[in-house]
């Protein structure tokens, strides 16, 4: 359990540094293009499209095959040096076809995406996307080697290495406002070199993020060498597994799709793609830091018991890691929900757009809890090598969510188009992950439901006093009309204001939650602080 927490530890610290600095990202590109208007939804879309060609890669081939195969192929007589030496061939193979293949079809795919965009911001997506659509190459590097580090046990690189794309990109975007001025918001004021500086600069932060990984290479113990004798190794059974995990990650693909397409009708004036895209990066905090800097190392333990036939010891670890992630994200969740208001302030551009924002937010968080097991239990799926349940519950979960968009769409008003998607999201997440759970505990034969839901409970509890106290002094600080809301006019200001309030309303929170769990004697509470512990000096 030591090693454990100590790996949970480096990965939550790297994540925690990751996720801060780049909500110092996201605040200095608003600074430049703005969080609500057509540039900006352009941008977003035109960088989001080789996000979403990274996640068809990571989360349907990454994640799902290549840790539990490389942990089998630790048996073989190399250590499986030649395997992973063919892994890495065939996939930098497959990373430059299809980036040559997204670039060759870049207008179509920023039309799919944004059909409701005018033909002015339209033609500036697309120019984006050239630009953008690059970074597939070097996200699926990032991703293959960082995944293999992990499988490999060496958790700390592939986490901290976003710092360095972050700082990147901080420092690029400073550079453009610097040559063009802020709050670029006007598709007309764009000319080739401001689109080149923006889109290099979000380019070039993902390539030193890749080349990063490769100086914690050699703590695997592996050399690579290029190796296209792919036959005789296996690699169809890897063939067969990611093509479950890839029409799961497609499915999943077209649901966003859909979701984008629905809130493109209120881009230009009310919260559209770009600021969906900013809230979902402030909802990631709690399910970055802890949902996976805690079931990551679990995984890896997870799949090795698999392997070795110990489905109890995999039973438990399941159990276990559900109820450690929940004490932590339940808590982190009601706090940030709390401070929406301040916590969306940081990216928008006036107090009353963090108000209109902050329903967004608020919707997503109402998902954390859900996503947060599923991410767990789907790792489960995947160490057995069962990667077609994981489609055939998802299916669900897509079908839910292109139903409730159309229906936002069709009762939602435009000012809160965008927080009835994310709601939908959620609503649809939480159905998907009782499936799953129910069919994993079949499977298992049990999964300690009974602790865990009595866990959940007393999490629930606390979370309710330390959501009145948390929105308690939200209200006495003046709600949306006071200092946390960023009312001096200064933009700068009023964004650490809103910083600095979603700290001091979450820290209320978070300790009246902590206090309740104490008075409650929670059991979970003795591994948190063996957790925290991990994360103080000389540890």
């Amino acid at each position: 359990m030591s090693s454990l927490g100590r790996a949970s530890a480096i990965l939550g610290a790297g994540t925690l540094i990751s996720r801060v600095t780049g909500l110092v990202r996201t605040i200095v590109l608003v600074a430049a293009i703005g969080s609500i208007g057509r540039p900006a939804d352009a941008f977003a879309v035109a960088n989001q499209l080789p996000n979403n060609v990274f996640t068809i890669i990571q989360t349907g081939i990454l994640t799902a095959v290549i840790i539990p195969q490389i942990v089998k192929s630790a048996a073989h007589k190399d250590g499986g040096r030649a395997y992973i030496s063919k892994l890495f061939t065939l996939g930098t193979m497959v990373f430059l076809v299809v980036t040559a293949l997204a670039m060759a079809i870049a207008p179509w795919l920023v039309m799919l995406y944004g059909p409701k965009f005018t033909p002015d911001q339209m033609a500036l997506a697309i120019a984006f996307a050239y630009w953008c659509l690059p970074q597939i190459f070097f996200y699926g590097l990032y991703a293959l080697i960082g995944e293999t580090l992990n499988a490999k046990r060496v958790f700390g690189p592939y986490t901290w290495t976003p710092v360095a794309n972050n700082i990147i990109s901080i420092a690029g975007f400073l550079i453009f406002i610097a040559l063009f001025g802020g709050n670029q918001n006007v598709v007309d004021v764009w000319d080739p070199t401001m689109i080149a500086v923006l889109g290099g600069t979000a380019t070039l932060g993902i390539a030193l993020q890749a080349a990063l990984l490769l100086f914690a290479w050699r703590r695997t113990g592996l050399s690579l060498r290029p190796d296209f004798r792919w036959r005789g190794v296996g690699l169809g059974e890897v063939g067969t597994l990611a093509g479950w995990t890839f029409l799961m990650v497609i499915a999943g693909q077209i649901a966003g799709l859909i979701q984008t397409r629905v809130v493109t009708d209120a881009s230009g004036e009310h919260p559209s793609t770009a600021l969906m895209m900013a809230a979902w990066l402030v909802f990631m905090l709690p399910y970055s830091i802890f949902a996976i800097s805690i079931g990551t190392p679990y995984f890896t333990q997870i799949a090795e018991h698999a392997a070795a036939g110990r489905r109890d010891e995999v039973r438990s670890d399941v159990a276990r890691c559900m109820r450690f992630v929940s004490l932590f994200v339940v808590g982190s969740g009601v706090a940030l929900a709390v401070a929406a208001v301040p916590a969306t302030r940081i990216f928008t551009e006036s107090a009353a757009q963090a108000v209109e924002a902050a329903p967004v937010l608020v919707c997503y968080l109402v998902g954390l809890v859900p996503l947060s097991l599923l991410f767990i239990v789907q790792r489960a799926f995947y160490a057995f090598g069962d990667t077609r349940t994981p489609f055939l519950f998802t299916l669900v979960q897509v079908a839910l969510i292109v139903g409730f968009s159309y229906l936002a769409a069709a009762v939602a008003p435009l000012s809160q188009l965008a927080a009835a998607v994310a709601l939908g999201q959620s609503l649809a997440g939480l159905v998907q992950t009782i499936i799953a759970i129910l069919i994993l505990r079949k499977r298992l034969g049990g999964l300690e439901l009974p602790q865990t839901l009595l866990s959940l409970g007393r999490f629930f509890i606390a979370a309710i006093p330390a959501g009145l106290a948390g929105w308690g002094a939200y209200v006495l600080m003046g709600a949306g009309d006071g200092w946390t809301a960023g009312q001096t006019g200064m933009t700068f200001v009023d964004k650490m204001l809103g910083a600095v309030g979603t700290g001091v309303i979450g820290l209320i929170a978070v300790v009246v939650y902590a206090v309740v769990l104490v008075l409650l004697r929670a059991p979970e509470l003795a591994g948190a602080g063996a957790l925290v512990k991990r994360f103080l000096p000389g540890r």
